[in-house]
């Protein structure tokens, strides 16, 4: 494979994720409506400033600074977040979502087989549950204002809230759970992103898109593949790279982001095993 020169042109970060300023009006459910910023607001909002409320409510936009280096006062965000998750930092090996439950909301049963998960609580209080089997939650502990709980991964959890506020918390996923610039407004809307479902029209849609949509997101790499055939280089190799490259676009990874990471991989030697099927 040749050695393209690293491409992630701020047009494909900025176009899928989905920046809200916290200061805006309510649905009739108590989520916060979501409200799409110019490119220039995003490109600004993407610096590497620090956004802090300065004065009054409302002041810190709400989106995904990662993987740039960023400081934020992590207890004012959560508390102005109002969806029931917005991914705040996405990096390489960690990420950072916001999360808010309604009164009697939960985050729902769930485990992560490769995550471990930190939760803490900004708001409220509830009740965490968990435990190696879904049917036997033997630990469970009231929480409040300024817990942190502490999920292994592979444990089955679930969060509930308990009081008549709603449960504000911020969760830190090592490695990434979600994808890049994620925002689940609803816990309906994250269900549906995660297990895929039908939109308006009926068609499927998993993570955000339908799956024509992912084809055509995915378009570059296709084209690169298919430029390392004619190049005549096995087809082992070529398996090898881009199956890798298609586990970083699932992670959140632009498809040039994927590309460029996977051929550095192999370009340095961090991966042997690329640079072995690549002489075969």
């Amino acid at each position: 494979m040749h050695n393209a020169p690293y491409m992630y042109p701020y047009q494909y970060r900025y176009q899928y994720q989905y920046p809200y300023y916290v200061n805006g009006p309510m649905n009739n459910n108590g989520r916060q409506s979501v409200y799409w910023t110019y490119p220039n607001e995003i490109m600004h909002a993407n610096s590497f400033d620090t956004y802090r409320s300065s004065g009054g409510a409302g002041n810190i936009l709400l989106t995904d600074y990662g993987p740039n280096p960023f400081t934020v006062n992590i207890n004012e965000a959560t508390k102005q977040n109002n969806t029931y998750r917005t991914a705040l930092w996405t990096g390489t090996h960690l990420q950072v979502t916001l999360m808010s439950l309604n009164a009697g909301e939960d985050i729902g049963l769930e485990m992560h087989p490769d995550v471990d998960q930190f939760l803490r609580i900004e708001q409220g209080q509830g009740i965490v549950q968990m435990g190696k089997s879904k049917n036997d939650l033997n630990f469970k502990r009231n929480v409040y204002d300024d817990d942190a709980i502490f999920i292994p991964a592979g444990t089955w959890h679930n969060l509930t809230n308990t009081g008549n506020v709603s449960l504000k918390l911020y969760s830190i996923y090592a490695p990434p759970n979600h994808p890049f610039g994620t925002v689940h407004v609803t816990k309906a809307d994250a269900q549906a992103a995660e297990e895929g479902s039908g939109d308006s029209n009926g068609k499927t849609v998993v993570f955000g898109r339908t799956p024509d949509e992912w084809v055509q997101y995915t378009e570059f790499l296709v084209n690169e593949g298919l430029e390392d055939v004619k190049r005549g280089i096995n087809a082992t190799h070529i398996l090898q790279e881009f199956i890798l490259m298609g586990v970083l676009v699932g992670k959140g990874y632009s498809p040039e982001k994927a590309y460029e990471t996977v051929e550095e991989w192999e370009r340095t030697g961090e991966s042997k095993l690329l640079q072995q099927s690549k002489k075969m």
